[in-house]
């Protein structure tokens, strides 16, 4: 690929719309970077739009459908512009696109542009090309398209907020059965430490104060370092924790084979890393994990659980749960149900299992029927409602740092979050928004807590 980026007429705007991960919500930022400099500026009005781009999801059922549903609609909104108005280019990326590049093309004749998660970096040149024609790349380039993409100006990292996402690691090598990950994203793929860094230390000078690290298989990171060493995630976050600025550090999403000695001790040794750790089991049952392929044992699970806990006590867990995946027995889901009791999330997301296309779950007998899903489900999320409530409670009375990120929703009110990931409403003066101060937390709501600002000195993490 030529560094000559194709001239782009200038004064045009775009909208994206994001469906799913985190990663989607940092990928939509970077292609917003990426088409700054040929004159795109983002807008939230679809109706001003001069590019309209999808940046689509595939994990949960029906995602493709409801990518084509809303192009049908933007269809429709196109053909209702006043004759002799610009044309708005339509656009589908991410892994929808990836997946079913070809069929979008052929369902889809509304649409000019469909690039998946690896191209992004291309979109100036294959809009370009869009002018004169109808474009499709799904490939998987060699390129590093983190290297071709532009920094963005700090003026637009500014008004990204408190918080930023940084995607540090792509792709994944699991191939758990349920999961269109590998055929989408790819093989796991690390960015290099000075890239990393290099981006943490713009989002710090234009203001971020927390960084969320972002990976489909986040805790495999292992990006090279100047001497072409490889670099943990754990030695990775001692690293950012040294950048001025970046005063708290999460990291999404892990998987449980990959939480190794170094990235433990981290939690352990470093206050800026957060005591808050989304580590998906997926199944409680080792029968239902050897049929995903988790490659690890309910019992190893719970052994990681107890060595995170024993380096940080106050560790709150979250996970990710599938009931109903093919061949689940009763015995299976209890087995599931028990360990959620004996763990106790501070909070969890669960999933009826749904068949991807190309898996191998979509091929496998014992297929559990949707009403038997739907009553498990719904067992297994009062459990985790139940706990992440008495997790909540027990905050009640405890003074947490809570970083104050906005304005709240009634006046005279700020909000922020916890170093648990909680949400926390706090009656005070927008001014100290920016700032990491001491809350007494005094109730409990439905999602949130309540709190009051101990004192107005700012203390450390």
């Amino acid at each position: 690929m030529s560094d000559k980026q194709p001239d782009l007429p200038n004064a045009k705007k775009v909208f994206i719309k994001t469906y799913g991960c985190q990663m989607n919500v940092y990928d939509s930022d970077r292609m917003t970077d990426a088409l700054a400099p040929h004159g795109y500026t983002p807008t939230s009005e679809m109706g001003e739009a001069d590019l309209v781009l999808l940046n689509t999801c595939h994990i949960r059922e029906k995602a493709a459908e409801k990518v084509y549903s809303e192009l049908g609609r933007i269809r429709d909104f196109r053909n209702e512009r006043e004759p002799g108005a610009k044309k708005m280019l339509i656009g589908v990326a991410g892994c929808v696109a990836q997946a079913e590049g070809e069929e979008i093309m052929a369902r889809a004749p509304a649409v000019d542009l469909v690039f998946g998660p690896q191209s992004y970096h291309r979109l100036p040149e294959l809009l370009s090309k869009a002018q004169n024609g109808r474009v499709i790349d799904t490939d998987f380039p060699e390129e590093d398209k983190f290297a071709h993409l532009p920094a963005p100006k700090k003026e637009v990292t500014i008004s990204r907020g408190l918080t930023a996402f940084l995607t540090v690691q792509e792709g994944c090598d699991k191939f758990c059965s349920f999961c269109v990950v590998p055929y989408t994203r790819g093989a796991e793929v690390s960015r290099p430490v000075a890239q990393v860094l290099a981006e943490a230390r713009g989002l710090a000078d234009a203001g971020v104060r927390e960084i969320t690290l972002l990976g489909q298989n986040v805790n495999a990171y292992h990006g090279l370092d100047g001497n072409g060493h490889s670099v943990s995630l754990g030695a990775l976050c001692h690293m950012l924790a040294e950048i001025d600025g970046i005063e708290r550090i999460r990291y999404t999403t892990s998987h449980p084979r990959d939480m190794d000695d170094e990235l433990i001790a981290a939690h352990r040794d470093l206050p800026q890393l957060m005591p808050y750790l989304h580590l998906p089991v997926q199944s409680g049952s080792d029968s239902i994990l050897k049929a995903m392929n988790r490659r690890h044992t309910a019992a190893e699970y719970f052994e990681i659980i107890d060595r995170i806990r024993a380096a940080r006590p106050d560790m709150a867990l979250s996970g990710d749960f599938i009931v109903g995946f093919p061949g689940e027995t009763d015995a299976d889901f209890e087995a599931t149900v028990d360990m959620v009791r004996k763990i106790g999330y501070a909070s969890a997301f669960s999933f009826k299992y749904s068949t991807r296309p190309g898996t191998p779950g979509a091929q496998m007998d014992n297929q559990i029927e949707e009403h038997v899903k739907a009553e498990r489900l719904e067992v297994l999320q009062a459990e985790i409602t139940r706990q992440s409530q008495k997790f909540n409670a027990g905050c009640v009375g405890m003074t947490l740092p809570v970083l104050i990120e906005k304005p709240g929703r009634n006046p005279g009110q700020v909000a922020g979050r916890s170093p648990y990931l909680q949400a926390v409403h706090i009656g005070a003066d927008q001014s100290l928004i920016g700032q990491i101060l001491p809350v007494e937390i005094i109730a409990q709501a439905k999602n949130s807590l309540e709190g009051t600002i101990v004192t107005a000195d700012r203390i450390a993490v």
